[in-house]
């Protein structure tokens, strides 16, 4: 990277943004690497890079942050460790800590729902050892603690030591609760030199016995160590002197074993640096609201661009291009309209974007990588090397027109300014078509309006401009590539209080050709706001009618929808209805071949009759499943029928002829040989019954084949009925259960009132029918049922 490449990084303030991403880091290496960091050349090393931050901030969403804060270096400890050395408690700690944020990282990458993403290979490559993790956490509680459990001869030896301390103690206590204790400074026990002693008066100290440890600043207080307790006091100190011991041991133990796994443990310390590094650009991707850009082949596009250090929701976000149809973008426009921060926005995002971070873009801008990006910005006047400000900017001119070339971007601020207005602007253009002639791409502002006749005329040139308000003298910071700028300088003067007739001897002075070129501008720009405001407009109509359009797919859909369910759901029903109207056929055809069998062995009536009317009622249901059979309709009344008469039982097809008329106006009839009570209503009256002698015994074989078959129910339900109407189908029930040759029958009439059982019982006391009847038993539905024995 050459100093002049490096001096435009500076200018374009990258290491602001590089500190921000500092921020983002746990760990202090990672902070340092983050710092450090430079833009890349090579296109495969970029969109690695990209790719890397792109899959952190996607893990991110998903499971949070790994945690890294725990790592520390431990190059300098696992060294020493190598070499023999043995490691202090802080040292072992931090090894144990870096264990254990390779571990979490494992776990972390292999928690639910992990996607495959290009930094799964960096948590593969991690070699956790849990057996040392522990062992060092086990042995050590802090800097200044070693565990008991560290090892037995160490707990041993510290159980020895509070044994004797209390010894110690015990003995003390002893002496000043004795009658020694008048010669006792305070009435406490002490330590000094690491020994138990006790505070004695200077003037008797000779009354206890023992070795002087000290004697205080004053000479009134001697600390003596009673004989007593010299024994066991140098025990103690015995002890204490193995416990170090051991304690050397056990850290030299300890620091041996991560002498055996340094490069383990080493590669642990870079993968987690490198991830910590990886997940800050990811987090600073979400803090700056960041998108990944494209790399492309040739050119920039950058949409709704905002420069990262601006607050995000202050920044005016543009679009930004330069590559495709032309190669060099002249920025115009009044002063503090924006113009440096769009070049500088230009320069930022691609070093940013080549330093592997996302930036703030909006979706599907694209990015080509350079082999420089080179700027001149700001007024870098020099002093000290006696250099104005037109001369500073020409030595950076100088020196980036000899590096550059084909992959080089060329930022230029104020180009030619500094010096005469028209030797300026054509040395400009100049410098311009140099750059371009060496395969540069070129953004440069300006206040020159002959550099906007150049962009205008020059293929491969374009103008653009920051809008500037002039009835509110403020800058609205938005880029308007294709159209040139005004200075507004007349404008913005008279509505800072210039008087009109100085403006206007200033305008007299301007070329006629200036102003001509203004005035065009001016339509110009009147004629984009009005463009814009049409195209708004339209856009507007064209969203409200794609949500119109919408809004009708997605209704033809919810109907489609709703019809195919409807479909699917009736040919699921139908095929349902076959399916058990043929499990039904099955079963009845095999039932019939059963009872085919059963009748040849045995004549068992009442069987066959029940089992005739179980396989009825499946017939029945089956029929009813399958949508039951089209009703005939109702013929119309006829006159009321009289004895003699030949009637047609509606709900049967019979016919039959009236014997007599019963008072309440039921009628007797004769269907064959079975004598039947039927109503008014419940026949009609056939006025051409004269067909012939065949036609009424055919008649009368049909009527009796239909009771036989409607006679084949053991029982009859009554419930709901009316008195007069549950008689008459008890007759019809016991009638056919005569025939069908039943001996038992059931009655069911249920408890309600107890009008229906009363009337059923009373009728069937009268049947000639009827042999026996008794209630229902428990089981049988005890008073609500009659069981009825026929003869």
């Amino acid at each position: 990277m050459t100093d002049l490449f490096e001096k435009s990084i500076q200018t374009l303030e990258l290491p602001r943004v590089l500190e921000l991403l500092a921020g983002q880091a746990q760990t202090e290496e990672g902070k340092d690497r983050c710092r450090a960091l430079r833009p890349l050349t090579d296109a495969d090393d970029v969109r690695r890079r990209l790719e890397e931050t792109s899959a952190a901030l996607g893990m991110i969403v998903l499971r949070g942050s790994p945690s890294l804060s725990g790592v520390r270096p431990v190059g300098a400890s696992l060294q020493r460790a190598d070499m023999g050395g043995a490691l202090n408690t802080r040292e072992l700690l931090d090894i144990a800590a870096l264990l254990r944020c390779a571990r979490a990282a494992r776990e972390y990458a292999s928690g639910e729902g992990s996607a495959k993403t290009c930094i799964d290979h960096l948590f593969a490559s991690l070699a956790p050892n849990r057996f040392l993790e522990e062992k060092i956490s086990g042995a050590i509680l802090s800097e200044e603690e070693i565990a008991d459990a560290a090892s037995p001869e160490l707990a041993d030896i510290r159980r020895h030591i509070r044994a004797c301390s209390s010894k110690v103690r015990d003995i003390l206590q002893k002496l000043i609760s004795s009658s020694q204790s008048k010669y006792l400074q305070e009435s406490i026990i002490t330590m000094r030199s690491g020994r138990y002693v006790v505070p004695v008066r200077s003037e008797c100290k000779n009354e206890i016995p023992g070795l002087v440890h000290d004697v205080s600043g004053s000479g009134g207080t001697f600390f003596i160590e009673p004989m007593g307790v010299v024994k066991t006091n140098n025990e103690l100190r015995e002890l204490q002197a193995r416990e170090e011991k051991e304690i050397e041991r056990i850290l030299r133990e300890l620091s041996a074993e991560c002498a055996a796994h340094r490069e383990d443990i080493a590669q642990n310390y870079d993968l987690l640096v490198l991830l910590d590094g990886i997940f800050a650009r990811a987090r600073l991707s979400s803090r700056l609201h960041c998108s990944a850009p494209r790399l492309a082949a040739r050119g920039i596009d950058l949409k709704k661009a905002r420069h990262p250090l601006l607050p995000p929701d202050k920044a005016v976000a543009n679009d930004l291009r330069l590559g495709g149809d032309f190669d060099t973008l002249v920025i115009t426009g009044p002063n503090t309209g924006g113009k440096t921060v769009t070049l500088k926005t230009m320069g930022l995002l691609i070093l940013m974007a080549q330093c592997g971070l996302h930036i703030p873009v909006g979706d599907d801008s694209s990015i080509v990588i350079f082999d420089h990006v080179l700027a001149d910005i700001g007024d870098e006047q020099s002093i000290a090397q006696n250099l104005s400000t037109f001369s500073s900017h020409m030595t950076n001119i100088v020196g980036i027109l000899e590096a550059c070339g084909p992959g080089s971007l060329i930022l230029f601020d104020e180009l030619g300014a500094g010096t005469d207005p028209v030797e300026g602007a054509a040395l400009a253009a100049a410098v311009i078509e140099s750059a371009r002639k060496r395969g540069a791409l070129v953004c440069a502002t300006t206040h020159y309006a002959e550099l906007k006749v150049y962009a205008m005329t020059t293929p491969g040139v374009e103008n653009a401009s920051c809008e500037f308000d002039v009835e509110t003298l403020a800058p609205t910071y938005r880029l308007l590539i294709g159209i040139p700028g005004k200075s507004n300088a007349f404008a913005i003067s008279k509505r800072l209080g210039l008087p009109q007739s100085i403006i206007d001897q200033a305008a007299a002075r301007i070329d006629a050709e200036n102003v001509r070129f203004e005035d065009v501008l001016t339509q110009l720009d009147r004629q984009r706001q009005e463009m814009e405001r049409e195209k708004e407009e339209a856009r507007k109509l064209r969203r409200e009618m794609e949500d119109a359009a919408k809004t009708a797919r997605e209704y033809r859909q919810r109907l489609e929808m709703e019809r195919d369910k409807a479909a699917q759901k009736a040919q699921a029903e139908a095929r349902a209805i076959l399916d058990e109207a043929r499990r039904t056929a099955d079963q009845v055809f095999a039932e019939l071949n059963d009872m085919r069998r059963r009748q040849e062995k045995e004549a068992s009536w009442q069987e066959q009759n029940d089992r005739r009317a179980g396989l009825r009622r499946r017939l029945n249901e089956a029929e009813d499943a399958l949508g039951g059979h089209e009703e005939l309709p109702v013929p119309p009344p006829t006159r009321p029928a009289k004895a003699g008469d030949t009637v047609e039982l509606v709900k049967m097809g019979t016919r039959a002829t009236v014997l007599a008329v019963n008072k309440d106006g039921g009628l007797q009839l004769q269907a064959g040989i079975l004598k039947i009570t039927a109503k008014q209503e419940e026949v009609r009256v056939v006025e051409d019954a004269g067909d012939g002698k065949k036609q009424a015994a055919h008649i009368a074989q049909r009527a009796e084949h239909k009771l036989r078959a409607l006679g084949a129910s053991p029982e009859v339900d009554l419930r709901g009925m009316m008195t007069d109407e549950a008689l008459l189908v008890l007759d019809r029930f016991l009638d056919s259960a005569v025939m069908g040759r039943l001996e038992t029958v059931t009655v069911i009439h249920g408890k309600g009132t107890g009008a229906v059982r009363k009337a059923v019982r009373d009728h069937l006391k009268r049947s000639r029918y009827v042999k026996s009847f008794r209630p229902g038993r428990y089981g049988e539905g005890e008073d609500g049922v009659t069981v009825v024995e026929l003869k």
